[in-house]
């Protein structure tokens, strides 16, 4: 590996290890990080930082200031597991069935803490350091929570960064892009009702099957014959519930699924058109069918000037050649990007390696490299020197 630094000796990095393979093994999920919080916590307190806790609930901020300058940044990490059942059979698997770190939150937060303690031993930067370890990302919005309950009133952070870790990407790796990294993500409900009937008597009713059949494959046309062909977008159909009897024609048919794109103009065409395709197929078929927007993650978009700035940090921490700044988008959702709307800032990928035999992210073989470690808390340090430099 080239690099412009060594990386950091963490003479604790055992002990951090052992702190990973701990909270891997009692995952939380949103709002009840209770445990994790308080290790967050007691672990913030003995490094020297000011705790501030109850912020969305389990929400833990730990600050850390140094000399005279009034610069400060946010690093923020999540802590929330997911709802998943654990097929590993390494000794650090889940107690907690039915309960999984299957996308390395336990990762994250302990590298977080791995940066806080050095920098709590290390102190060489001006400014203040804002460690934000965040519950509930997966789903339940909880950066929006901390938001909202007034993050950024009690610590005013001039940018804010995140990290994730990537299967797919190589250790040693980073991937640190300008502009959309992630996708928004809209759920969407459709009701279509009919008049139900006897199966063997159909022109009796109104097929509510066959409608909700017709507009699942109307759908498809959405994104193919609606959005500009370099706007990226998908609509799909996850559930399509109807009917009891196997000799009934069912009266509804609810279906459910989800929009995802980067631009705000794209998700309003796209709902355009999904309630425009609703109404024309209703009044093909003499129908009824309603249609609902549940609006959650926005596009996670990384400001120009900061996401230049953590490639050279980046550069610096693994190599010019190991950051990658020329990697699709993900079309996945990441609740960062609510902070990302209220503060410049940017998000950026760590390579967790090849992603082989199950160890992706939400699968029930994942677990978070213990390599990163090093790699991780290495380029959040080098981010705090960086962007609020010691004076002299």
């Amino acid at each position: 590996m080239s690099t412009a630094i060594p990386l950091l000796k963490l003479p604790f990095l055992t002990e951090l290890t052992a702190l990973r393979r701990d909270l891997h093994a009692h995952p939380e999920l949103a709002f009840a990080e209770k445990r994790t919080a308080d290790i967050v916590a007691a672990e913030l307190t003995r490094y020297g930082l000011s705790v501030h806790r109850g912020l969305a609930g389990t929400g833990v901020v730990g600050v850390l200031k140094s000399g005279h300058a009034s610069r400060m940044i946010g690093l923020r990490a999540d802590m929330d597991a997911l709802p998943l059942a654990e097929m590993n059979e390494f000794p650090h698997h889940s107690k907690h069935p039915g309960k999984m770190h299957a996308c390395g939150h336990d990762g994250h937060t302990a590298m977080l803490l791995g940066a806080a303690r050095y920098l709590a031993e290390h102190p060489d930067f001006d400014g203040t350091a804002v460690f934000i370890f965040q519950p509930a990302e997966e789903s339940e919005g909880g950066a929006a929570v901390m938001i909202e309950d007034g993050l950024f009133e009690l610590f005013p952070v001039d940018a804010v960064f995140g990290l994730h870790n990537w299967p797919g990407i190589p250790v040693g790796e980073m991937m640190v892009m300008p502009g959309p990294v992630m996708a928004g993500t809209c759920g969407i409900e459709i009701k279509v009702r009919g008049h139900g009937c006897h199966a063997a008597m159909p022109h009796q009713g109104i097929d509510a099957i066959v409608t909700g059949a017709q507009l699942v494959q109307a759908l498809q046309t959405v994104v193919s014959r609606t959005l500009h062909p370099c706007d990226a977008a998908v609509v799909s159909v996850t559930q399509f519930h109807a009917g009891e009897a196997w000799n009934i024609i069912p009266e509804e048919v609810v279906m459910r699924g989800t929009i995802r794109s980067f631009k705000p103009e794209v998700q309003e065409a796209v709902e355009r058109t999904i309630e425009r395709l609703c109404s024309g197929i209703a009044a093909a078929n003499g129908a009824q069918i309603s249609v609902r927007f549940e609006h959650r993650y926005p596009p996670t978009v990384n400001s120009p000037a900061e996401a230049k700035f953590c490639q050279a940090v980046a550069a610096e921490v693994l190599g010019a050649d190991r950051v990658l700044n020329d990697v699709l988008p993900s079309m996945g959702a990441e609740d960062f990007a609510y902070m990302l709307r209220e503060k410049p800032g940017c998000y950026v990928w760590l390579g967790n390696g090849p992603g082989t035999g199950g160890c992706t992210l939400h699968n029930p073989h994942y677990d978070f490299n213990d390599e990163l470690l090093t790699l991780g808390a290495s380029y959040w340090v080098n981010l705090v020197r960086r962007a609020m430099p010691a004076a002299g």
